[in-house]
């Protein structure tokens, strides 16, 4: 399935990209999420009369993920869990726990913005959690899971 990027999407291409996806990625997701349209003569001649504020709307987007980074940068999470024996936490802390511990601070994060690769957080400590805040911002946060009174 040929598709017209309307943003830059990871491992796939930057705006205006014509791309082929398999069938059910372009329909289930690129599509209905506005991040592509069918590459159909009709639309791409949509797509060219369209460019100059797509492009504008793409700036504008990026502009607010690094004005985003630079606030989240400066902030610590402190995440008070239950812990039993050897610092082992009863539970874990999961991307939506970051995000809710982000609220109290007034910080804006969404759970698909945070970047967990080895799982939930299982033991107190200091960690430095990864956030995808757009395709080309990446920042971390601190996080301490600390035990709870």
């Amino acid at each position: 399935m040929e598709v017209i990027l309307l943003e830059k999407v990871n491992n796939l291409g930057n705006l205006g990209d014509q791309v082929s996806v398999r069938p059910g990625y372009g329909r289930n997701y690129l599509i209905p999420q506005g991040k592509a349209v069918p590459a159909t003569a009709t639309n791409v001649a949509a797509f060219e009369a369209r460019r100059a504020e797509l492009e504008k709307a793409q700036q504008a987007l990026l502009a607010d993920a690094k004005a985003r980074a630079e606030k989240i940068e400066a902030a610590t999470l402190i995440i008070p869990r239950k812990v039993g024996m050897e610092g082992k936490l009863f539970g874990s802390v999961t991307a939506l726990d970051i995000v809710e511990a982000a609220k109290t601070i007034q910080l804006d994060l969404r759970k698909q913005d945070i970047r967990l690769p080895n799982g939930p957080i299982r033991l107190t400590g200091d960690y430095q959690v990864e956030l995808g805040l757009h395709a080309d911002v990446v920042t971390h946060i601190k996080v301490q899971v600390v035990a709870e009174d």
